[in-house]
């Protein structure tokens, strides 16, 4: 550990122990036991003890292809279930395919912001959506689907040995003895029931269901062959609302049954289906963001008739494929933990397309998408642009070029800071767009960059500069505007908005450079989530002006001061940069401390979004585990796991809109990233990952200052870093 978190947690005795506790705790996979309670206090990391399967079970899970394999792909490795008990990720173990709107599975009670807590035994039903790892009380829910025997009564309860989940597929069985069963496309899912004993079942479907507001639900049609549902609910902490139609039929041992569903209170649609022991009964249903014909030709399309196996390898395959271009070496464990957290940073933004490339925009207006292009929405780009963003661009290139552009298209008609009344799907918030279409200009990827500029401009008028966050935030989309305009030769603008991106520095003097007494206060003058010292660091494009004031040698020491007096939080995205600032001063060593430490050690928790706990929260940042994050960190869109995929490698973004990264001691011994085009890089560790970093060379090259540029990087070869 480095001598700024022990220092940390050092100071709290009675914290230390707990974190010394904590160590010894070991993550299972994603077939594990449900994990011990938690106590409300200082929580211990949860062990997961195998699983028990009846016999009956183990033969279902063994016909289907995924549950058995030869060997572990990339795919078989990723375990869902991590950042799903309570407040630790608010993620979900749903069936998702790679960037896919479709958000297939459980719904508990009690729930965290995406339906779903790992110790809940009570299932609700299971609903087609929702935002991953997001704020507030999250979004999505929609169309929540339950089946009972008639005569059953009580809560339906959850057999938590029988509950396995895997990339794109979720199973569990409960109430007694039904197996449900789901899998994702992009835009379509398959749920499937499978009945124990003969007996009559009543099917509900509740299109009222949400997490957040439910502000419209309409049957369009009630066909069971073809039953249509138009709903309408509020984004992310209810900002503006999303628009989404919906196309389901039910089958019964894959034949249509050619029946009609009653509506009733609260406009739930039932039926009730006479079913014999090992009937399957499923429910294929499509969404659109254009209306209820795109959806059936989505599910049509996606799924159609398509076996539930054949469907779960597709979606199995297309992880794979996405998931394979890094090749990471290590421990199963550790290779678990890589790719769970690379799954999370590959669901958004989500492809809305329909088949014919039609979508809406968010206006509402029916667009259609040029051949060759894909429209993305769900955006959540104040929690992500300085990790996830990143690591797409380097990644997924030419996904990266449709995200691109339809961040361009957001500006068309002005650009909302969180979202409108008609998006085309569940978001959150666009703050910071241009810094992220800078970015991936830098890096090569083509998108209509005139029209990212014209729009930029123009949504500079937009942003609030009240409070010290907002002025530090609104000066690095102006930076970010101001270097655009000098990278397509405005220099006219790149003039205006490099002013304009300065003002915000004799704030910065009065206000940040000697945090007064309120420097530790969460939300302190009003500031979003954050302490005065976190948000310090923030104008982090501004480093060279802000070494220049204050001093190279007085800087570092404020930011040893940071980490020794526990100021620094990882469960929010304001200061998540701060580790890797060492390096850009000259002490790659204490970045390479700091970030092996936050990868591998209990460490002190102390800050939630509206104040400190009295008591931290000792335990893992990242862990193999339902409580897979710290206490109240939100894995926000794929932001956190983006960072640890980042460290684990071995590179950060430090400066989203520089097209380069820090380099450190990566945590395996070797890496390799297909970037494509017959590039490969592999990324090498010579020496012990807790030694002292001596050297980083980039195909035998020296990288004197520990920096690496995005464009040498895509040349391929080996990245080496040295330790003893």
């Amino acid at each position: 550990m480095s001598r700024y978190l022990t220092h940390a947690l050092s100071s709290m005795p009675h914290i230390a122990g707990l974190a010394s506790a904590n160590a010894g705790a070991r993550s299972g996979d994603g077939l594990s036991e449900a994990s011990r309670a938690v106590t409300p206090t200082v929580p211990s990391v949860p062990r997961r003890s195998p699983r028990r399967l009846s016999y009956p079970l183990l033969l279902a899970l063994l016909a289907t292809p995924a549950a058995a394999p030869a060997q572990d792909t990339p795919a078989d490795l990723v375990d869902p279930f991590v950042g799903t008990l309570a407040d630790f990720g608010q993620l979900s173990p749903a069936a998702v395919a790679p960037f896919g709107m479709m958000q297939l599975g459980p719904d508990t009670s009690p729930a965290n912001h995406a339906g779903y807590d790992h110790a809940a035994t009570t299932l609700l039903g299971f609903s087609h959506t929702r935002g991953v790892g997001v704020g507030c009380s999250g979004a999505g829910g929609d169309l929540m689907i339950s089946l009972r025997y008639t005569a059953q009564s009580g809560p339906a309860l959850i057999d938590k040995s029988s509950e396995t989940a895997r990339a794109g597929t979720y199973r569990v069985r409960y109430d007694g003895g039904i197996y449900a069963e789901m899998a994702a496309t992009r835009g379509a899912g398959v749920l499937r029931f499978t009945l124990p004993r003969a007996g009559t079942v009543d099917l509900r479907i509740d299109p009222r269901h949400s997490y957040s507001k439910r502000l419209a639900a309409r049957w369009a049609n009630l066909a069971s062959d073809d039953f249509r549902a138009d709903l309408v609910a509020g984004t992310v902490c209810d900002q503006g609302a999303y628009h989404l139609h919906t196309a389901s039929r039910i089958l019964v041992n894959g034949r249509p049954i050619h029946r009609t569903l009653t509506v009733g209170a609260n406009d739930a649609a039932t039926l009730q289906i006479a079913g014999k022991a090992g009937d399957a009964i499923e429910i294929r249903t499509g969404m659109s963001t254009v209306d209820g014909r795109g959806a059936a030709l989505v599910r049509d399309t996606e799924v159609g008739s398509k076996p539930f196996a054949a469907v779960a390898i597709e979606t199995r395959r297309a992880w794979n494929r996405i998931l394979g271009g890094v090749t990471p070496s290590g421990s199963r464990d550790q290779r678990s933990l890589f790719y769970t957290s690379l799954y999370r940073v590959m669901e958004t933004p989500v492809a809305i397309d329909d088949p014919d490339h039609r979508h809406r925009d968010n206006k509402g207006v029916v667009q259609t998408s040029p051949d060759g292009q894909t429209r993305y929405a769900n955006w959540s780009l104040w929690d992500n642009y300085r990790s996830q963003m990143p690591l797409l661009a380097l990644l997924q290139p030419e996904r990266s070029a449709d995200i691109a552009q339809s961040l361009v298209a957001l500006y068309a008609d002005g650009k909302a800071q969180w979202s409108t009344p008609h998006e085309p799907f569940l978001t959150v918030r666009t703050e910071h767009a241009g810094i992220a279409l800078l970015d991936m200009h830098r890096k090569g990827i083509a998108f209509d960059a005139d029209a990212a500029l014209a729009g930029m401009a123009a949504d500079s008028h937009t942003l609030h500069r009240g409070t010290p966050d907002e002025q530090i935030e609104a000066a690095y989309d102006d930076w970010a505007t101001a270097e655009l305009a000098r990278d397509l030769g405005r220099t006219d603008i790149a003039r205006t908005f490099t002013a304009k991106a300065q003002n915000y520095r004799p704030m910065w003097r009065s206000v940040f450079q000697t945090p007064g007494a309120d420097g530790d206060v969460v939300k302190a003058r009003g500031l979003y989530q954050g302490t005065l010292w976190q948000y310090r660091w923030a104008p982090i494009f501004d480093l060279p002006w802000m070494t220049a004031t204050v001093g190279r040698e007085q800087l570092l020491g404020e930011l040893h001061h940071f980490f020794d007096a526990g100021l620094f939080n990882m469960t929010n995205e304001p200061d998540i940069q701060v580790p890797w600032m060492f390096t850009a001063l000259g002490q790659p060593q204490a970045t390479a401390n700091l970030v092996r430490t936050i990868l591998t050690t209990p460490i002190a928790h102390p800050y939630t979004n509206n104040g400190k706990l009295p008591v931290p929260f000792v335990g893992r940042s990242f862990a193999l585990s339902p409580q897979g994050f710290a206490d109240g960190m939100d894995d926000d869109a794929g932001g956190m796991t983006a960072w640890y995929v980042f460290a684990t490698l071995g590179l950060y973004p430090l400066v989203p809109g520089e097209p380069w990264y820090v380099v450190t001691t990566p945590a395996f011994k070797q890496s390799a990233i297909d970037l494509g085009n017959g590039h490969k890089l592999t990324i090498q560790r010579a020496g012990p990952a807790h030694g002292r970093m001596t050297r980083a060379t980039l195909n035998g090259r020296s990288l004197p200052n520990f920096r690496v540029q995005h464009a040498d990087l895509l040349l391929g070869g080996t990245l080496k870093v040295t330790t003893r």
